[in-house]
Order: structure tokens, then sequence, then C-alpha cells
């Protein structure tokens, strides 16, 4: 059974049942096999590039490792790796199998072609819901632009000064970036982009964070995405100070820059939020808007592909006037296992794209192969991070872990402790920010309040405005489900955000009419406004 979704005056859905045709194609294995025949297991296929966790994972639910060798250049259903696909590997995807790239997505991930397919939405669509990217110039194109602009504002600043940074059009992690604030610091010798450095982040304990949102498309026509209803917050591990631009440990977040930083999970950073009375759910309703708007930027320009679907890391920066902004979009997030909120949130992530590619799961996976206590599928090694860190979680998950040896006598907090370095700038900001004293600093006023919410939504702050309905399609095993049916409301901790009603839902069937969905979020956001404002005259 399929459902169609109805608004209810947000982004949300009411879900109706309608018919649906099975999709034809040659299942590694299918419904219809004989009763008690044995059911061949899945078959992932990888490349050197595919992360640790993902094999790690594939492999606990039940799956096979494809062996080029052994088995048929066609036998296998998901193909998983770190780098995009030709489009003749898209052409040749069969029916059974899955690709996790859809083609054409620089158009999101590259930072100078994002910028331009945003500035193309707000100059076509003249509305100030694309706000959420910091003034952008690509270089050297928009030099002189650039410099106009930064003569300007210095000349409005007066004594003031203006701050910029540039980043490489390409490179992540990073590489190559630079925080400045005279024009002679400008250097660049390829495709970089200049954007207005926000001065006024949301500062924990006075140290710059930003939140990795996790998105997931699984299709383009008809555009269809998911939201993960958990992240990462990650912290940079100096105090912030405007007056050292060369301190990247203060300035930047990036976990390859700060490899012994804290993160938090986003569920956590949500809840310290709301201890500050800031209104955690319409923060996530914009972020949920930011994401739509964003995809939908480039979602006309994507080739039609059938099959496949990608996971994003989208990087989003809060200001202390609780707005967000758009830093960039990640293709490929790191997936990697560094400390254990890494663990915590990302295994259950690559579980819950599983879930989410075949619907309610299949039937031919080892469901109880490496399942840990809460349903959850870890290895050893994992599941000895976790023990060893469940104990201070959550105000201690910010930990790391190394290698050493424990006596049975010790508890697990100081285990955890006892792994980590002393004395060192991440030693510090982790004793301060446990200390739960003074930790959300805004630069310049005091959090929104927040609206009040019924204890449900108290309970999950950040939850998607979709509501959760139970979903009975029927999905063959090693069968993408048909891209012709509505898509389902959630998987695992996925939810649908876009369409999100009925109206979206008609605009994105045949051909993407941008021009109707922009409308619909701006009703949304026009609905929103009176609402914010009712609520700050009930708390008063």
């Amino acid at each position: 059974m399929l459902f169609v979704l109805q608004s209810s005056g947000g982004i949300t859905a009411n879900i109706y049942p309608i018919s649906r045709t099975p999709q034809k194609g040659k299942p590694m294995t299918t419904e219809d096999a004989p009763s008690g025949a044995p059911l061949k297991p899945l078959v992932f296929r990888v490349d050197e590039t595919t992360p640790e966790v993902v094999q790690s994972v594939l492999l606990e639910r039940g799956w096979d490792k494809f062996d080029e060798k052994q088995q048929n250049v066609e036998d296998w259903n998901l193909y998983w790796r770190t780098s995009s696909f030709r489009m003749t590997e898209h052409i040749r995807v069969k029916p059974w199998q899955r690709l996790n790239h859809h083609p054409g997505t620089t158009k999101l991930t590259r930072k100078d072609h994002l910028a331009k397919h945003l500035k193309h939405m707000r100059r076509m669509y003249s509305t100030s819901l694309y706000e959420f990217i910091p003034l952008t110039f690509v270089m050297p194109n928009d030099y002189i632009k650039f410099v106009a602009e930064f003569y300007k504002e210095k000349q409005t600043l007066g004594t003031k000064q203006s701050y910029w940074i540039c980043k490489p059009a390409e490179l992540s992690r990073g590489r190559g970036i630079i925080i400045f604030n005279d024009l002679r610091d400008l250097i660049f010798n390829d495709t970089h982009i200049v954007q207005k450095y926000i001065c006024n982040p949301l500062l924990v304990g006075r140290y710059k964070c930003d939140l990795r949102i996790y998105v997931c498309v699984t299709s383009f026509k008809p555009l269809t995405i998911y939201v993960y209803q958990e992240g990462l917050v990650r912290f940079a591990t100096e105090k912030f100070d405007l007056s050292n631009l060369q301190d990247f440990y203060a300035h930047l977040t990036n976990s390859s820059i700060n490899k012994s930083g804290c993160k938090w999970t986003l569920s956590r950073f949500f809840s310290y939020l709301r201890n500050w009375d800031v209104d955690d759910l319409l923060l996530w309703q914009k972020i949920n808007s930011m994401v739509i708007l964003t995809v939908l930027a480039m979602a006309p320009s994507v080739p039609l592909a059938d099959n496949c679907f990608e996971l994003f890391g989208f990087d989003i920066l809060i200001d202390d006037n609780l707005k967000p902004w758009l830093l960039e979009v990640n293709c490929s997030p790191a997936l990697s296992l560094d400390c254990p909120t890494d663990v915590l949130v990302k295994r259950k992530l690559i579980h819950d794209v599983i879930e989410l590619v075949y619907l309610n799961g299949l039937r031919n996976e080892d469901k109880e192969h490496g399942k840990a206590t809460n349903g959850n599928s870890f290895s050893k090694s994992d599941q000895c991070k976790l023990r060893e860190a469940h104990g201070s979680l959550p105000y201690e998950a910010l930990l790391q872990f190394k290698s050493r040896t424990y006596s049975s006598s010790d508890t697990v907090k100081e285990k955890a402790v006892r792994l980590l370095p002393k004395h060192t700038r991440t030693s510090q900001l982790r004793e301060m920010m446990n200390e739960q004293k003074d930790l959300l600093v805004p630069t310049r006023q005091a959090p929104r309040l927040m609206s009040r919410h019924t204890p449900h939504e108290a309970f999950v702050p950040y939850a998607s405005l979709i509501r959760s309905h139970p979903c009975k399609a029927k999905v063959s095993p090693g069968i993408p489900p048909d891209p012709g049916q509505a898509p389902s409301p959630h998987a695992g901790n996925f939810v649908l955000i876009f369409p999100f009603n009925e109206a979206t839902l008609g605009a994105s069937r045949n051909g993407l009419n941008v021009k109707q969905i922009i409308q619909e979020l701006q009703k949304l956001t026009n609905k929103r406004h009176p609402q914010v404002e009712k609520n700050k005259t009930n708390r008063r």
C-alpha cells in the first residue's frame, strides 16, 4: 500500500493510501521465491574509496561483498563508493541495482557552482527565501565586483573592520582557506570563492561551532528529499577571536583541522538550546526550508538517471540572531569513526540509509547478525567504544579514544577520561564545556525565546515536521521502489521533507514546477512569522 501527502500547516504530511503498480526487474531474490526456498544474500560492490563503516554495516546486515573474479559482472545490488559514476555507468544500471550517487551533483557540491545556482534562484524569483548564503563572489571572474564591494563596505563601516573568507572551489577539509580584512592578503591562483565572513556566530562557551546535517535525495525526478534527525556539531578548539584571523583553530571547525577537537550530537545541541529558551523547532523549520531551497536550485539540471540515491552533508552555521547560514554542501560526507559521537551517529546513519533506499528493509537480510541489544548493529571494536563511552553520555560525548588497558575496578567514566590527553587546548575545552556554566554566549543579544511545544515536540526537539505514519508498502527484496509511487514518510531516523503537501507533490511529478514550489515555501514562511510574534507575546 502506498501513500499520498496532504498539508497540515507546516512542512508536515498526512498520509493516505493509493494504488501502486509493481516495478518489473530481475532481482537477486524475489517475493515469488518458493516457500521455504533459501534466499541468496544481497550483494554490495565497493572500490578502494568505500568507507569502512559502510562495508561493516552491510556485512553485519547479512549482505555479501561482490567478488568480480567469482561473480557475474551484474550480480550485485548496491554499488557504494566515494567518487561519482560516469554517465555510462548510470545508463547500464539494472533494475535491481542501486548507485550511491546521482549524476551532475557537482552543481550542488562545488562551492562556485552552488553560489552561482543560488544567486540565479534569488534573481529569478526575487525572494528573500534565498538569503541564507553569505554574500559570495567567484574568483577570478568577480574580482572587480568584489573589490568595489570591499571598498564600499569599508567606507560605510568607517573605522570598523570588514572580514572576508576565501575558499578553493573544489577543495575540502579546510584546505587553502584564508580569512582576511586587508585586500592585500587575498591571494588565489585558480577558482576560489570569497564570502562575507560571519562575525557573529552563536558561541558555546565562547567557542565557534557548526552543524553537519545529513540529507538523502532518493530521486531528482520526481524530487524526493529526506533529512536525518541526528547529526554532528563540530567545535573549534580555540576561543573565537576576530583579532587573530590566522588562528584556524579558533575559526575553523573542520575535523581535519581540529583532529582532536570536540563533537556533540545534534540532539544534544538542540537540547542545550532549549535550556536557554531557544525556539529549537523554529530553527529546525528554517534548516529544513534551507535544504529544500538549496536542492531545488540545481534539481532541474540533474540528468535523468534511474536507481540512484545520494547522501549529502550540509554544513550550517548558526549566528547569534539564530539565523542558519549555509556554508557548503558535501558529497560523500566523511564517515570515519574518530570518536564515540561519530560511532553513535554514523553507524546508525548508514543503517538508516539502507532502510531508506530499500524502504521497509529486505527479507533476505540477516537482521540478527551482529545486532546490539538496542537493535543497532555494531562491530566488536565499535561496541567496545560505545561501552566505554556510554557512562559519560550525553555530557561527555566529546571524549576521544586512544588504546589503553584497564583494570576491572575502573568506572566507565574514569576509563573514558583517562584516554584523553591532558593540558592541551582540547582537554581545557572539554573541562570547561562539561562544567555546563555560561556555555551559550551570544556576541550580540540573548537567544530567542522558544515557543510552547507539546510534550512530544519537547522530547524530540529537532524532529522533522513530517508526522510519522506506518508505511506498509510492500517492496520485493533487491528491487528499488517504484519512482512513480508516493514517497514513504520516514525510514529509520530519516524523515521526508519534500514533497511536504499535495501541491508540492503535484509540482514535482510531471517535471519540476519550481515557481509553484517556491510559492508554497513562501506561504509556510509567511505563516511562521505571525506565530512567532504570538509566542513572544504569550511569554511576556
